[in-house]
């Protein structure tokens, strides 16, 4: 008999979780676990499973997201058209929603489920149930009503959304967002020489001014004490460019690198940018198996510019040669 079940904590993981999901890091155990433990405030996790007798053969990762005003738009300085929209935008999603995915991450993390054991549209249906109980439970323990559903994100290719009908039946409808940038690494690409020299003259050019604009700057990846010593100064620079973004749902707290540190260890990477033994940027990757997916960054303002770090921080991402980069517009 198929059935579904909810956990409100990774501690209430089946042992079995795992060992569905060994081809995505973003669904396991250890990254959920650092996740709860440095969520954003605003941000609460759940998890469905779905079961075939006492079998896992399909999950689902939830997030109950809390939308305020002062969280989704930073930026004051706005025009009186992008305060009209901005108007509209909180009208309709602020307040309580509840996420199919993972907010703080793009790319198809939400679903998982074992075709053999169990067709998309049981599986669907029954993730669909488990919404319909959190949404009441949400209502009658945390006295919090939720004003929408968002399942993300899906490539336009990917089979889940070839039946909308589900989906419209529930009243979920396709919203079109910006693609993820994803770069395949080719063969001959074993160091930064070689993914240069395919570069046509304009690139070759603008990567070697980017390079001499460093201008003492140095790279180096950070072990976890030093992410410990340094979590304010990350957070910091995190925010110098979260709060410049035009639009934003949650705030990660102080402590999110070194959790993900801590749970995920070599497949979690942060790299520092040091002028005079001082922090002015960095860039996190996530390896997920043949994936290098790039994270959060943060820099300095002072020195983004005139040091071109941001476009610094995007070379240095090619050298770790795996299948293919990911790049997190």
């Amino acid at each position: 008999m198929k059935t579904f079940q909810i956990y409100k904590s990774y501690n209430e993981l089946p042992k079995s979780w795992d060992d569905l999901l060994s081809h995505d890091i973003f669904l396991q155990a250890s990254y959920l676990q650092a996740l709860e433990k440095a969520s954003p405030s605003n941000i609460q996790l759940f998890y469905i499973g779905v079961l075939l007798d006492d079998e896992l053969i399909g999950v689902a990762i939830i997030q109950r997201v809390q939308l305020y005003l002062k969280d989704m738009f930073r930026k004051t300085s706005v025009s009186c058209i992008k305060t009209f929209f901005r108007d509209i935008v909180s009208r309709v999603l602020k307040g309580n929603v509840l996420v199919v995915g993972n907010l703080t991450h793009t790319g198809q993390h939400a679903l998982y489920f074992d075709k053999r054991k169990v067709s998309q549209k049981d599986f669907l249906e029954f993730i669909f149930q488990g919404l319909q109980v959190l949404i009441k439970e949400i209502r009658e323990i945390q006295s919090k009503k939720i004003r929408a559903v968002i399942v993300k994100d899906f490539f336009t290719d990917h089979g889940i959304i070839d039946d909308k009908s589900i989906f419209k039946a529930h009243k979920l409808y396709e919203v079109i967002v910006q693609p993820n940038m994803i770069l395949p690494v080719r063969e001959h690409w074993s160091s930064m020489d070689h993914y240069i020299q395919d570069l046509n003259k304009k690139y070759r050019d603008r990567y070697k001014r980017a390079r001499r604009k460093l201008d003492g700057i140095v790279s180096r990846e950070l072990d976890i004490e030093t992410i410990s010593k340094q979590s304010k100064k990350l957070h910091e620079l995190y925010l110098n460019v979260s709060n410049n973004a035009k639009f934003n749902t949650f705030i990660l707290p102080e402590n999110h690198f070194y959790c993900l540190k801590k749970q995920l260890n070599d497949n979690f990477k942060v790299f520092g940018y040091y002028l005079n033994d001082e922090i002015v940027g960095f860039y996190t990757l996530i390896i997920n198996g043949k994936h290098l997916e790039t994270y959060f960054l943060g820099y300095d303002a002072e020195h983004q510019y005139p040091n071109q770090l941001y476009l610094n921080m995007l070379y240095c991402k090619l050298p770790l040669k795996p299948n293919c980069l990911k790049v997190e517009k």
